[in-house]
């Protein structure tokens, strides 16, 4: 690396819908734990970015807490944390200052946006969505469908499809992305030492006698080459990709009778 120039990979870029950006900063005040919270109007409804609703119910309701910031005479205070903390104050000021109440027909455009979201889904909901994910991988709807209590498969497979394609607007979708591609990667991982494993055993007729292990240099002090014969063998009989393999695989050497008197072996966990 010494030798040659690096070349810093590129961000992840987020879009900018509208004023969701500012709105959920607002709500979440992630950049700014020191400044007292803003009031917010009392009766404003409590949306979760991962509803996705309209980027437009954003601007209504932005402008909604602006102007009540207004009508109570609120005052921005200055962030000492921020470099420019003064002219950010005076643009969240000014903001206050022009800002204008909604008229009848952004009133009524506002309750009607509200209802277009995914109002029923809750964190629980979003984060078993996640994880099953992570689990199964982004293409198996099928699976994280059946992971998602309390929802028909119809419901998550129209929430996957809105997810995927406004994702980049939820706060945290760094992380979030970072866990599904975790997770696809270990599937990725299982299906290959999968084929390695099938085509390894397809050479043998008889691959608990015959399969030979070519160990190079790294050949463990533990392990006898009879012993991971077997386990390989053994594996592959039971389903490498199986729910609780392991846990299985460990009851078969304590069973198996060449390893009656193989403390070594049969001492071993799962892990």
């Amino acid at each position: 690396l010494s030798m040659m120039e690096w070349i810093e990979p590129p961000k992840r870029e987020r879009k900018a819908n509208y004023a969701v950006d500012a709105y959920f900063r607002e709500a979440l005040r992630v950049s700014e734990p020191k400044v007292p919270k803003a009031p917010r109007p009392p009766k404003q409804p409590n949306i979760q970015d991962f509803q996705f609703f309209p980027p437009r119910l954003f601007e209504l309701l932005e402008k909604e807490i602006l102007y009540y910031r207004k009508t109570i005479g609120y005052k921005v205070p200055r962030n000492p944390d921020l470099p420019n903390a003064a002219q950010v104050q005076k643009e969240e000021q000014k903001k206050i200052d022009e800002s204008m109440p909604l008229t009848p027909e952004e009133t009524e455009e506002k309750e009607r946006l509200l209802t277009q979201g995914f109002t029923n889904w809750n964190k629980r909901d979003f984060n078993q969505f996640i994880k099953a994910n992570e689990k199964y991988g982004r293409d198996d709807i099928d699976n994280i469908a059946r992971e998602v209590e309390g929802k028909s498969p119809e419901e998550v497979i129209e929430y996957s499809a809105v997810f995927w394609e406004r994702c980049n607007e939820l706060q945290d979708i760094e992380r979030i992305m970072a866990q599904i591609e975790r997770g696809e990667a270990r599937i990725q991982r299982r299906i290959s030492i999968k084929k390695a494993l099938d085509a390894k055993i397809a050479r043998y007729k008889a691959p608990f006698h015959q399969l030979r292990i070519q160990y190079g240099t790294n050949k463990g002090k533990n392990y006898t080459e009879e012993e991971d014969r077997f386990l390989i063998c053994m594996l592959h009989k039971m389903g490498f990709d199986k729910e609780n393999v392991y846990e299985e695989l460990r009851q078969c050497v304590r069973n198996a009778p060449q390893f009656r008197f193989d403390w070594f072996i049969k001492s071993r966990t799962a892990m």
